[in-house]
């Protein structure tokens, strides 16, 4: 019998079953996953965000949208959580404006048809 390192036993504390797993810690380990690949597609990580290799827009403004409509759709469940990630969110969206060459206009950055503009 082979043994998978990676793998743990079923019966492992550290192992959880998605059922077992609050609909609020799923939906902000979801958001939480969208914010930092957007801000890695932004370039964010990197010292210098203009010279990133891995800033990359078009997948910025994607990962941004999906974010902004998770967000806004599951606000009223995310009680605490919902501030906060609606700051991140919006700070991002504010660094995308940012970080393009032709800025969009208001209501058209990425995920502001879920939002509203931000400024």
């Amino acid at each position: 019998m082979s043994h998978n390192a990676s793998q743990q036993p079923e019966n492992s504390p550290d192992v959880r079953s998605l059922e077992d797993i609050p609909s609020v810690e799923v939906i902000s380990r979801a958001a939480v996953m969208l914010m930092s690949a957007s801000a890695e597609r932004l370039g964010l990580a990197d010292p210098d965000p203009d010279t990133s290799p891995h800033r990359d827009l078009d997948e910025a403004r994607r990962l941004i949208t999906a974010l902004a409509g998770l967000v806004t759709a599951s606000a009223e469940y995310l009680g605490a959580h919902a501030a906060p990630l609606r700051d991140g969110l919006q700070s991002l969206q504010k660094a995308f404006r940012e970080a393009s060459a032709i800025p969009d206009a208001p209501g058209q950055g990425p995920g502001e048809k879920y939002t509203g503009p931000v400024h």
